[in-house]
């Protein structure tokens, strides 16, 4: 699969804001994804100097959560480190990987920010535009906005709010462990992407799409099965 052409990428850090302002109108912030078989989380691994970068995509099935596709390439950075811009950074090195899956996916999990970020437009929304599919942001630092601490049992969770707007869930995926802040992408309301974290969790922090795309992008998964 390959991503919509809806922008150049040879862009200033001004154009990019720009094009970030323009295109959060676009983000679809309401769904419930039907018949889910292939879910899939995307990672990159870079460093702030680094000039290449490693993208990965892992697809699994759903509701088996056994390994169906893996994808990772590794690739030239060519926009520089400028918070909140990294979409611009890193969707270029992910476009190489999901370029190699030979199947669809019906759900997305990235890990990152989604509209929880300051121009509600984070890699996960970026992401979710281009593909065209339900996508949700599962960062594991928060970016923005102000929430009371949930409670210390898996599934607990508290509303992260920013300048008075509801722009994610605080959720504790693991009892007493460091929650999750999940936001969406495209093509998904907010408790539906919650509830879906929580569906594909296999008693880790991240769920499990998200989590082997990590450990993917580390190469500590096989790019054939």
């Amino acid at each position: 699969m390959d991503f919509a052409d809806l922008h150049p990428w040879d862009l200033s850090p001004k154009e990019a804001v720009a094009l970030q302002r323009e295109l959060a109108g676009r983000v679809v912030r309401r769904g419930a994804p039907r018949r889910v078989r292939r879910v899939a989380g995307a990672d990159i691994a870079v460093g702030r100097g680094a000039k290449r970068a490693t993208g990965a995509v892992v697809v699994l099935s759903y509701p088996e959560l056994e390994i169906l596709e893996v994808a990772v390439e590794e690739a030239p950075v060519t926009f520089p480190y400028v918070p909140g811009l990294l979409s611009f950074r890193e969707a270029p090195v992910l476009r190489q990987a999901f370029r190699k899956l030979a199947g669809p996916i019906d759900l997305l999990f990235v890990d990152g920010q989604g509209y929880a970020h300051p121009r509600r437009f984070g890699l996960a929304c970026h992401l979710g535009l281009l593909l065209d599919v339900p996508t949700v942001g599962v960062a594991k630092s928060r970016l923005l906005g102000e929430y009371e601490e949930p409670g210390v049992e898996a599934g607990s969770r508290a509303g992260l709010v920013d300048a008075g707007e509801t722009v994610g869930t605080v959720l504790r995926t693991r009892t007493a462990v460091r929650p999750l802040y999940v936001s969406v992408g495209h093509r998904i309301g907010l408790d539906e992407a919650v509830a879906w974290v929580l569906r594909c969790g296999r008693g880790y922090r991240l769920p499990e799409p998200a989590r082997l795309a990590d450990r993917a992008a580390g190469g500590r998964l096989p790019e054939r099965l």
